[in-house]
């Protein structure tokens, strides 16, 4: 199933010259915010983008923005990027998501809440990894589209999401049906668009944590636990957030945080 996974996946158009850009922008060390608003300002659609996720309900800014400086200046230069690049390949990515019962909007609403968790939680537990795990918390999931994409082709969707709706894991069922996960089939699309070789390492083994390598295991546990309570079938859910917490205490991460994080985000989502 890998070779089909692989030629699925060099079916998909290169990414942008513009988020190449950003990408080679976002490794380097110094980052200035003219160099940063020259790229984005020569596409059109990631300023279009950029204006209408700054605009959301998510900021709750109280005054309209409406130039990509005042993004840059309230959102930062990280979340300015790991936006851009988010939507950008989410928009490149449009197969349907029938085969996991969710819409394309309600797959992009969770994965924007992921990066607002991630950065409610990482804040109070390790601002060190914060950075990276944005980013990655924002495009694990991407996989999902190839792999949806593969169950369709080979007409085993219905079979998928009647087990799906029987309670199946996810994981499981993927394993199951294609012989490889969400984790693995992102880490595979991002090594075809040449994306950071540490991005694709912390995010590959979320769904086989045991088979991590150890420099990136803490990294990919607490990813495992940001996709858990924020799969977008289970948004912030009593079910997500028990296996969450459950994940937590197997993975011995610290559970106060992690609990006042989950409150503050889930009542944060209930009022928008």
């Amino acid at each position: 199933m890998i070779k089909d996974l692989l030629e699925q996946i060099d079916n998909l158009p290169p990414l942008p010259q513009t988020i190449i850009e950003i990408e080679e922008f976002r490794k380097n060390s110094k980052k200035d915010v003219d160099e940063l608003l020259k790229i984005i300002e020569k596409d059109a659609l990631i300023i279009s983008t950029l204006l209408k996720v700054s605009n959301s309900t998510m900021f709750g800014f109280r005054s309209k923005i409406e130039t990509p400086s005042k993004v840059i200046n309230l959102l930062g230069i990280h979340f300015t990027i790991f936006i851009a690049i988010n939507e950008t390949i989410q928009n490149m990515l449009r197969t349907d998501l029938e085969p996991y019962e969710i819409t394309s909007e309600e797959f992009r609403e969770a994965s924007n809440i992921s990066s607002l968790f991630t950065n409610v939680w990482l804040s109070t537990i390790n601002n060190e990894f914060k950075e990276e795990l944005l980013l990655a918390s924002l495009l694990q999931e991407v996989g999902k589209f190839i792999l949806s994409e593969l169950l369709i082709i080979k007409n085993k969707s219905n079979d998928f999401l009647k087990e799906l709706k029987e309670g199946r894991e996810i994981n499981e069922l993927e394993k199951k049906f294609l012989g490889l996960t969400t984790s693995k089939a992102t880490a595979e699309i991002f090594r075809h668009w040449k994306l950071s070789d540490n991005l694709i390492k912390i995010i590959e083994f979320v769904d086989e944590i045991d088979c991590c390598e150890e420099e990136y295991k803490l990294k990919s546990q607490i990813l495992d636990v940001i996709k858990t309570v924020c799969n977008p079938r289970e948004l912030f859910t009593e079910s997500s957030i028990e296996k969450a917490l459950i994940k937590a205490d197997k993975y011995k991460l610290e559970k106060r945080p992690l609990v006042d994080a989950i409150i503050f985000v889930r009542n944060k989502v209930k009022n928008t």
